[in-house]
């Protein structure tokens, strides 16, 4: 919790309330990755807005706040997220370079921002 209020960034934020809500986005990633790894539906859109919104309000401290908060057995397909928006730190080299990339969430990724996948009827 120190932490992230050390390296929150939120001019629009002057409660306590609104920094709650911020940290909510960690909860709103996990509970849509689970959706994700359980029903294979994936909510792109929403998914990256949350990760963006992260990344604005507490900069590069989001990866480790990411990594801590979100279960490990869904490291894969947020690895996956954190790849497509060229936000996975190259350096420094560590556990996290380990972890494998979910193809089939990273595939899905490129489908839906390439305009492959949408319906062209």
């Amino acid at each position: 919790m120190l932490f992230a209020i050390r390296h929150y960034e939120n001019p629009h934020s002057v409660t306590k309330e609104d920094f709650l809500d911020d940290l909510k986005r960690f909860k709103y990633i996990k509970r849509l990755l689970k959706r994700f790894k359980k029903t294979g539906e994936l909510k792109s859109h929403l998914l990256v807005n949350h990760f963006i919104i992260l990344f604005n309000i507490f900069g590069d401290a989001t990866i480790p706040l990411l990594f801590y908060k979100i279960d490990r057995d869904l490291w894969p397909t947020m690895k996956s997220f954190l790849l497509f928006l060229n936000r996975f730190p190259q350096t420094p080299k560590s556990y996290i370079h380990d972890i494998k990339v979910d193809l089939e969430c990273f595939r899905l990724l490129q489908l839906e921002y390439n305009g492959q996948g949408q319906d062209t009827e």
